[in-house]
């Protein structure tokens, strides 16, 4: 029997990326098969890889982000470390970096040099606004990002000033996902016209686009959105309700919905029929009155028969979790999400997968982030073909750290 291949097995990309915006990206496409070498400073290694909370001295941040790399400690500041770094991005597909703007060219890694000798070179830049213009230097951060983009003014309870940021790095995550899709792009583009290109991906920009539909709502209408905390501004009722033993999130987003919720769930035929509440502008235009209604006789019964009533009824409604509610979840455990997999130093650690399922060309089997410069001698044996006396002597130079 044939084993089935990974959808991006024939791409080799050389990761440059540090944090969470550009490391994420390649993960994904390192998780869909591809090649992924990560490049990091011979002194410490990728930042993220300080960060807490740690498991027997690895960060757990970098486990989430790095799974199924390869890690190449380099001193990119010698110049013994950027002719291995040259020699890497010439056997690579891709190079990934976001590096503040002037680095790559500093240390002559940047596109215009790279494609120079390599015209099929894939080079996706991120950054936070940009690699030109007035705004290149400035430094950005996932929540001033969601400040920014006005994402922030959308969050929280509306008598409240000002929003509140997204616990999760959800610029960064977003815009991770954003270059994976604008990496792959470019990959089906080269198999055509057989020529690479420059990707470049900014996190203001998903930012924007994070905003969903009421950033154009604004420019169609002029009208600013703002804060409307667990209520929607477009259908009625969708909100957190109480119940006796918890909290449940609901949303109705239409007239059958909510005669389904008011007949089939509630039992209260009067509810259903009342004029007010007979179609969705109704609904909104008594949202308040509605919110009541629904809230005084969700608190009359358990959370769970509520939960059971909405899901036969095909209402929507789930319960408000912590996350540990939610990684213990029989639906996560259902879709096989989380699972553990082997460490070199830990044993074995926690995992949670990607959200993706290929019926012919499954993901890679997962493999935990690697040790800072594991893989070192090698990628440098096998894929560049050094002899194991360069590589001692570039190891006694200090460019391995």
């Amino acid at each position: 029997m044939i084993a089935r291949q990974t959808p991006l097995r024939d791409l080799r990309i050389a990761d440059f990326s540090h944090f969470i915006a550009g490391p994420l990206a390649t993960m994904i496409l390192a998780d869909m098969g591809a090649e992924v070498i990560k490049v990091e400073s011979a002194a410490g290694g990728d930042g993220f890889r300080s960060y807490p909370p740690s498991i027997g001295g690895e960060s757990v941040p970098y486990l989430w982000a790095n799974r199924n790399k390869k890690s190449v400690s380099l001193d990119l500041k010698t110049r013994e470390g950027r002719a291995v770094a040259l020699d890497l991005v010439a056997r690579a597909d891709v190079v990934v970096e976001n590096f503040s703007t002037g680095v790559m060219q500093r240390l002559g890694l940047d596109y215009e040099t790279l494609s120079r000798d390599n015209p099929r070179l894939i080079y996706a830049s991120v950054s936070t606004y940009g690699r030109s213009g007035p705004y290149a230097d400035r430094i950005g951060f996932d929540p001033v990002v969601q400040a920014e983009s006005g994402f922030i003014s959308m969050t929280g309870d509306p008598a409240q000033q000002p929003g509140f940021r997204a616990g999760p790095s959800i610029m960064d995550i977003s815009t991770a996902m954003m270059t994976a899709n604008a990496i792959q792009g470019a990959f089906i583009a080269r198999q055509r016209t057989g020529r690479g290109q420059l990707v470049e991906t900014t996190m203001i920009e998903t930012a924007i686009n994070m905003l969903g539909n009421f950033s154009l709502s604004y420019l169609a209408t002029g009208v600013n959105p703002t804060r409307f905390g667990n209520t929607q501004a477009t259908a009625a009722p969708v909100g957190a309700f109480e119940t006796a033993t918890g909290p449940i999130y609901l949303a109705c987003a239409n007239d059958r919905t909510f005669q389904r919720l008011a007949r089939d769930v509630l039992l209260d035929p009067s509810l259903a029929d009342d004029p007010a509440y007979a179609t969705s502008g109704g609904r909104r235009d008594h949202q308040q009155r509605l919110i009541a209604d629904i809230g005084a006789r969700l608190k009359l019964q358990d959370r769970d028969t509520w939960l059971a009533r909405m899901h036969e009824a095909g209402v929507p409604g789930g319960a408000i979790r912590t996350v540990a509610e939610a990684m213990e979840a029989p639906e996560i455990r259902e879709l096989g999400l989380v699972s553990r997999i082997p460490h070199p130093t830990l044993g074995t650690i926690p995992n949670v997968g990607l959200g993706m399922h290929f019926s012919d060309t499954p993901l890679a089997d997962p493999v935990a982030a690697p040790l800072l410069g594991a893989d070192t001698d090698t990628v440098l044996r096998e894929l560049l073909g050094y002899a194991p006396e360069r590589i001692a002597s570039l190891r006694a130079q200090g460019v391995f750290g």
